[in-house]
């Protein structure tokens, strides 16, 4: 849902910067790697560690770039299925680290077994949903689905969530409750999305079927 309307808002308001980077000869590719590269670290380093706001900010700064490299290659109009397949590749990747870092802290000084399992949750589950639209789309089918929680609604609510969290190294009290309330959200959402892209598939497939078997008696 968000991925409809923020993503559109965000790519005119980064189309100046793309322009810079390819006026500097940056490629959409570098600046692929570079952005996963500083989520993974953002994530990485300092969410198993609990440091949760300058995690967020470190990661929200090169979050853009999933926007920017697009952005980079209409411009350049060298758009192509190489660079699809690897945008969408690491944005699994970015998001593994994420949820990643955020198990590690509840396995390790968080001290919670029950939300470092909802994390994996998150984890996984949010890679399951991905490949639910994918695995559908390459067998012909349009997955024509919004889901509840799709990837821009995970990160969203997750990265605010956590950024205030981190507020409670500053003395801000009460805040660190808003990152296991995010986390469960964030499990029961991809648990709900990922109910709908199936339901959804099954009954394209159903369809596709139909319409393929009622074809073939149509010639015979």
């Amino acid at each position: 849902m968000l991925n409809k309307y923020a993503r559109a808002f965000f790519t005119r308001v980064l189309t100046p910067f793309a322009a810079f980077l390819l006026r500097r000869g940056v490629s959409p590719d570098a600046v692929t790697l570079i952005g996963t590269a500083g989520v993974m670290a953002g994530a990485l380093v300092f969410f198993p560690r609990g440091e949760f706001f300058w995690g967020t900010i470190v990661i929200t700064l090169f979050v853009f770039s999933d926007l920017v490299d697009g952005n980079m290659a209409r411009q350049a109009g060298i758009s192509s299925r190489w660079g699809a397949f690897l945008d969408s590749t690491l944005d699994r990747v970015a998001d593994g680290a994420i949820f990643g870092g955020f198990a590690l802290w509840y396995a390790g000084k968080g001290d919670d077994n029950v939300l470092c399992a909802v994390a994996i949750f998150c984890l996984a589950s949010g890679q399951v949903v991905s490949y639910t639209k994918a695995r559908g789309e390459s067998i012909g089918l349009p997955v024509a689905v919004n889901g509840l929680i799709e990837r821009a609604e995970r990160l969203v609510i997750s990265l605010v969530a956590a950024g205030l969290a981190g507020l409670h190294t500053f003395g801000v009290p009460g805040v660190e409750i808003l990152l296991p309330i995010a986390l469960w959200i964030v499990a029961v959402g991809s648990a709900v999305t990922l109910g709908q892209r199936v339901v959804t598939v099954r009954r394209e497939s159903a369809e596709a079927d139909a319409a393929a078997a009622g074809g073939s008696g149509a010639t015979t």
